[in-house]
């Protein structure tokens, strides 16, 4: 027995030695100190997901009523562009929308989340209202972006703000904090604060120019509505239509605290189909079918992905937990039902994402023909999202776009 003990041990501390020889060789040669190898923390690291969180610091004045179509039309685009990366990035997007004070709010937040489907839903209600003394309450705006959102706290995390808006900022109230000391607080929070400017305006220009050179970000102009690209194409529609029935294979389970959450993402989702255009649901079936949509597709206790993967064992979930319609079945009629939707959800998924490729491809001629697209509120946007996530580790082809 000793003599097999001590087969075993030397077999094992050989092992070790020849995995970590490498490492010790080189901390030999480089020092002098004795070396003390610990291998646990000689074990590979294996690299986090990497992160995009942006905010949009929105002008919802009158004046601003094409750019906020825009913005309503185009945020599937921008989501599927920073998902486009080569290592997919775990993405969440919030919203401050700012009008001045006397109107109907100063301004009304949505935080940050990867639930763009609810994000997307209330920004659906924003219309442009109020204002009328060009000046606008900008500082408040920018200072509810840096401060009163759950910034992800890691410096590797790609952290932007976009403030878009056609008037510069009020600096003549006396209890607002000026946007030279946001600027200040988000630089060490590692945000960058981009500017677009709808219109020409020239004492917004002045303004803009500045917010982005103290905000480490970029400044571009853009036409009152935006110039955007909006080409619709023969695959909207259809695309629109899978992604509905694709969404209808989605069953959630857990608590009524759970169940309370899932509903309301239900409810978003029930009203961007009601309520969106097709280009904009296609532009959505696109991003959910990549690496970084799966997570605001899925929403949190998603049945059928969870006994799917293997994550969960149906027969570990209370019967209480499970979705009402299946609480009646029997063990052998629940396993049916989670397999059959399971098929249907692949069938769906790849016809998607089959359409999704014939629509970018459409969407691509049709760019390079027009040849405006290097003047247009997507390409100046674009641009500084892939310039400005690579100094954060993450690397867009040059044709990243989505449109």
């Amino acid at each position: 027995m000793k003599t097999k003990l001590l087969a075993v041990s030397i077999f094992a501390a050989t092992a070790v030695t020849v995995t970590f020889l490498p490492t010790i060789q080189h901390a030999l040669a480089t020092t002098t100190s004795p070396v003390i190898i610990d291998p646990v923390k000689l074990a590979p690291v294996h690299n986090e997901q990497p992160k995009i969180e942006v905010v949009f610091v929105l002008d919802t004045t009158g004046s601003m009523s094409g750019l906020i179509d825009t913005a309503k039309e185009k945020i599937w685009s921008i989501a599927s562009t920073m998902a486009s990366a080569q290592t997919a990035p775990d993405i969440k997007i919030g919203l401050v929308a700012y009008r001045d004070r006397g109107d109907d709010y100063v301004t009304k937040s949505v935080p940050l989340s990867g639930d763009l489907d609810s994000m997307y839903a209330q920004l659906m209600d924003f219309k442009a209202n109020g204002g009328g003394d060009t000046p606008e309450s900008v500082n408040q705006g920018l200072y509810d972006a840096v401060n009163n959102m759950q910034w992800n706290d890691d410096q590797q995390t790609y952290k932007v703000v976009f403030l878009v808006g056609d008037a510069p900022a009020h600096m003549d109230y006396q209890d607002d904090v000026k946007y030279p000391e946001t600027m200040a607080l988000a630089k060490q929070k590692g945000i960058i604060i981009n500017t677009i400017q709808a219109g020409q305006d020239v004492a917004t220009t002045a303004n803009w120019q500045q917010v982005a050179s103290l905000g480490n970000g970029d400044y571009f102009q853009v036409g009152q509505s935006g110039n955007a690209i909006a080409i619709a194409t023969p695959f909207d529609k259809k695309l629109a239509e899978l992604s509905k029935k694709l969404d209808d294979t989605r069953h959630y389970f857990g608590n009524k605290e759970d169940k309370a959450k899932q509903a309301l993402k239900l409810s978003a989702t029930k009203k961007l189909h009601e309520e969106a255009s097709d280009a904009s649901r296609a532009r959505r079936a696109t991003f959910n079918s990549s690496k970084s949509g799966k997570a605001n597709f899925l929403g949190e206790n998603e049945l059928v992905d969870a006994i799917s993967s293997g994550r969960v064992a149906l027969d570990d979930i209370p019967e209480e937990a499970l979705p009402v319609a299946m609480q009646a079945m029997s063990t052998d009629e629940q396993t049916a039902y989670i397999a059959k939707e399971a098929k249907q959800r692949k069938e769906l998924g790849q016809d998607l994402k089959i359409l999704a490729e014939k629509r970018e491809r459409y969407l691509r001629e049709k760019v390079e023909e027009d040849g405006s697209a290097k003047d247009s509120f997507d390409s100046k946007l674009y641009g500084s999202i892939t310039a400005q996530a690579r100094e954060k580790g993450l690397v867009y082809d040059d044709d990243s776009a989505k449109y």
